[in-house]
C-alpha cells in the first residue's frame, strides 16, 4: 500500500471527497484527516479524524524506551551475576530493580514521544499551523488510478506527496473492528 497526501482549506470538500472514495470501494480505515480543527471534523458526516494517539510519536517513543529498558535490565542482571552481588544481597531486589528500570524507561520513552509530532507528519507542521488540513489515503496499487480519477474532481486540492502506508492486514482489521463496534454498540 502507498499513502497519498493532499492539502485542502475546505473540510466540506474533504467530506464529499471521502464519501466519493468510500462509494468507489475505499475502506473508511484507509482514509484520514490530520487537522488542528478536530471539532470541525467531528461535525462532518463522513470525515474520519486521525486518532489522537497517532498524531504523536507515542508508539515509536515507547518502543525505543522499551528497548533501552530491556538493555539496562540485562546490564543490571549481568553485573549482578558477574560481581556476585546476588550472593550477598539475594536476587529478588536486583530482579525488582531491573523490572523497575525497564518500566520507567518504557514510560519515559512514551512520555517523550507524546511531546513530539509523529515522524510522518512533521513535514506538515507549517501547513497545519496555517489552518489547512491534510487528507491522506492509503491505497493498493489497483486503487491508485481510481484515486486519481476521484481527486481530479477537486482542483483546489493540492497534492502533497506520497509515503509508506500501514500494512493491508492492519487496515482491514481496523475496518472490521469499526464495523463490529458500530453494529454491535449503536
Amino acid at each position: 500500500m502507498r499513502r497519498h497526501y493532499f492539502i485542502s482549506n475546505n473540510l466540506d470538500d474533504l467530506d464529499r471527497l471521502q464519501k466519493r472514495l468510500e462509494n468507489r470501494g475505499v475502506l473508511r480505515s484507509q482514509i484520514h484527516v490530520l487537522t488542528k480543527d478536530d471539532a470541525g471534523v467531528e461535525t462532518r458526516e463522513h470525515l474520519h479524524n486521525l486518532e489522537s494517539v497517532l498524531k504523536f510519536d507515542i508508539v515509536r517513543g515507547t518502543k525505543l524506551g522499551a528497548y533501552a529498558g530491556i538493555t539496562l535490565a540485562i546490564i543490571i542482571l549481568a553485573i549482578a551475576a558477574y560481581t556476585n552481588i546476588a550472593t550477598t544481597y539475594t536476587w529478588p531486589p536486583l530482579i525488582f530493580l531491573a523490572i523497575v528500570i525497564f518500566g520507567f524507561s518504557t514510560w519515559f520513552g512514551g512520555y517523550h514521544g507524546i511531546q513530539k509530532p509523529h515522524k510522518d507528519f512533521t513535514q506538515f507542521e507549517n501547513t497545519l499551523n496555517q489552518g489547512k488540513h491534510i487528507f491522506f489515503v492509503d491505497v493498493d496499487i489497483e486503487q491508485e488510478q481510481m484515486l486519481e480519477e476521484v481527486v481530479s474532481f477537486y482542483p483546489e486540492l493540492q497534492k502533497a506527496g506520497t509515503g509508506s502506508a500501514r500494512p493491508r492486514w492492519l487496515v482491514v482489521g481496523q475496518d472490521k473492528v469499526i464495523f463490529i463496534a458500530s453494529h454491535t454498540f449503536p
